[in-house]
């Protein structure tokens, strides 16, 4: 029996979930990418994260976000390239609230400063 998966933690829920080409008729199926996978994404590359810092911030190792780096980039090029709609949904998540938005640290992450969940 394998050991249970650790929930991630997310910090930020999207702000928007259904993306899709305009003008097309019949899109091709669509790109599912979880919000864990979205999250990813958001602190390496919006929030300019190293792996690390974003594997201390999710609670999760850093060869996990390695390799939901690399789905979700494979997905976001997929979702441009094909003329695909995205949707962001589901994941094993845990959202942070206010009170317990901590680093390993000790100190406030980064979705504290000045962001909300909402």
């Amino acid at each position: 029996m394998g050991r249970p998966r650790k929930y991630r933690k997310v910090c930020k829920k999207p702000g928007c979930t259904q993306f899709g080409p305009m003008g097309m008729k019949d899109p091709a199926e669509d790109v599912v990418m979880s919000v864990d996978e979205y999250e990813v994404l958001r602190l390496i590359d919006f929030n300019n994260m190293t792996q690390e810092e974003c594997a201390r911030q999710m609670n999760i190792a850093r060869t996990t976000v390695q390799k939901m780096y690399d789905e979700a980039r494979f997905k976001l090029a997929k979702f441009i390239v094909e003329g695909s709609s995205l949707r962001i949904e589901g994941g094993e998540i845990e959202y942070c609230d206010k009170t317990e938005c901590m680093s390993r640290g000790g100190r406030p992450c980064r979705c504290m400063k000045g962001q909300t969940n909402e």
